[in-house]
């Protein structure tokens, strides 16, 4: 069973909580066992608790914040023993940016962070679905640690062990190639699976933000509504008045993918623009056809939430 620390600032807590409540299922599934310091029963020595999961635990979670950042402890005792042993291979540290703050050029800002592209969990409309990525990074990284092929700690390839004149450079100094990355095959499940879930994050995206656009302009109130699986609509109203309707819909009956109408139409058969699922050597994405901007944007990567606010954006734009 992978162990997983947390280093993080009480101000946290709250979020901290939640983020192990998305983690229970890997423990339930006895894939990783979690600590933090609220777990030092009294009478215990509250540092040397820490300093042992700090020297043994093989995942270690930094949740950043502007919080984390300010606190001594966190980020000159914690955070740099951290960072010692994931250098030396010791250890994995996935940075976990619950809130936004100037973290790039920190000691770890060039580790991969988590959620997707580092953005915030705050900023996420979907904070639980923001929770679920890092989970799912935490399963990712203590699966590696369990595979009978991972090596964790450097060490001399037993070829080389007896040989008089093997190099002893450290690990800092070996040569590493500049392309470790492998070229991944996607099946249309795994393509079906990406449409849906990007959908489904695009309804709840638009859910919450209606919800926000009415509290933000009063005299602005939305109404959202999920027609099925597969569609859902939403209107927003200006002092009562409709200014913007549209659909949203998956599996339109020509072109597939998730298409936008500016109308709530039930039987979606146009559309003003549509999203189709793409994929390169490494990721799923999702890319516009461009119709709503003359081409504009056709050739980016969409992930779920650039989708998201490129709907959102058209759907809007009668407000503004």
């Amino acid at each position: 069973m992978t162990t997983v620390f947390f280093s993080y600032s009480h101000a946290d807590e709250a979020l901290r909580d939640q983020l192990e409540r998305q983690l229970r299922i890997l423990q339930r599934q006895g894939l990783i066992e979690t600590w933090h310091d609220r777990r030092i029963e009294a009478g215990q020595d509250f540092a040397g608790e820490i300093d042992a999961h700090i020297e043994a635990d093989e995942i270690i979670l930094l949740l950043v914040s502007p919080d984390f950042l300010n606190s001594d402890y966190c980020y000159e005792i914690e955070m740099t023993r951290a960072l010692e042993r994931h250098k030396a291979g010791e250890a994995i540290v996935i940075p976990v940016i619950l809130r936004d703050c100037l973290w790039h050029g920190a000691p770890f800002g060039k580790l991969m962070a988590t959620p997707t592209d580092g953005r915030p969990v705050t900023q996420w409309p979907d904070i639980d679905h923001a929770f679920r990525l890092v989970a799912e990074a935490v399963q990712a990284a203590a699966k590696r640690i369990g595979s009978p092929q991972a090596i964790i700690r450097p060490s001399v390839a037993p070829a080389m062990q007896n040989t008089q004149s093997v190099n002893r450079s450290t690990p800092d100094q070996v040569t590493r190639s500049s392309n470790l990355r492998v070229a991944k095959t996607f099946t249309d499940r795994d393509r079906d699976a990406f449409q849906t879930e990007a959908f489904d994050f695009m309804a709840k995206y638009f859910e919450n933000s209606l919800s926000e656009l009415s509290v933000r302009n009063p005299e602005v109130d939305g109404a959202f509504r999920r027609l099925d699986a597969n569609r859902f609509s939403a209107v927003a109203y200006h002092n009562g008045q409709a200014a913007s309707r549209c659909t949203v819909f998956m599996g339109g009956r020509h072109m597939g993918g998730i298409a936008y109408t500016a109308t709530e139409n039930a039987d979606t058969n146009g559309f003003n623009e549509n999203l189709t699922v793409e994929a390169d050597e490494q990721t799923l994405y999702l890319r516009s056809m461009g119709m709503a901007h003359f081409g504009q944007g056709k050739n980016q990567k969409l992930t779920f939430e650039g989708a998201a606010e490129t709907y959102w954006q058209m759907f809007v734009k009668p407000l503004q």
